[in-house]
């Protein structure tokens, strides 16, 4: 029960963000608010994966599943590694039309920061609870989704960075976070995937 517990409190974390992204990515146009939204929109598919691949891995062996139904968690951690590649190529992408035609100004508020630090509050928790209850429960799925969700502090951090820079007036440097949330990003879903 701890497993499923820790997972369904992940896909109400990821829903709450990935909308609180998306609305103030919109609004100030910003790639890098956008790309850390897709992430956490992600984040949401891979929680929903990890809360089906708990329920499932804890049901005993049977005909079809003589050592039971374990390898499940396996699937899912894989599976969540290349949901991650496939943004991360949508972020490349965008990235380089933005710089490419020049259109890189954003509208940074004080929304853009809110967002992303409010992000990272809510990923250090998160993180923090699924290693915890992965570690306590030997949830691979649950160890996976946490790497996934630590890493996202590392690329809000990044985003961060691009937003004050963007504040600055160099606005290129959103389109730049977005480029290092995609490195990060590709990263771990070696890391998940391996």
């Amino acid at each position: 029960m701890d497993k499923k517990k820790a997972a369904m409190s992940s896909i109400i974390a990821a829903i709450f963000l990935s909308s609180f992204k998306f609305i103030v990515g919109v609004l100030t146009f910003s790639l890098g608010i956008i790309s850390e939204a897709l992430h956490s929109l992600l984040d949401l598919l891979a929680a929903l994966i990890t809360y089906i691949s708990v329920s499932i891995s804890d049901k005993p062996a049977d005909k079809e599943h003589n050592y039971g139904h374990g390898k499940i968690e396996n699937l899912a951690a894989f599976f969540e590694s290349v949901l991650l590649i496939v943004t991360c190529g949508w972020i490349i992408y965008e990235a380089v039309q933005r710089l490419i035609s020049g259109n890189t100004h954003i509208e940074v508020s004080i929304w853009s920061y809110v967002v992303i630090i409010t992000s990272m509050i809510v990923d250090i928790t998160r993180s923090r609870a699924l290693f915890k209850t992965a570690k306590k429960t030997n949830s691979q799925a649950l160890e996976a989704d946490a790497i996934h969700f630590s890493t996202d502090i590392l690329s809000s951090g990044v985003v961060l960075v691009g937003l004050i820079c963007s504040g600055l007036g160099y606005y290129k440097a959103d389109v730049f976070s977005a480029l290092g949330v995609a490195v990060i990003v590709l990263y771990i879903s070696y890391r998940l995937g391996k």
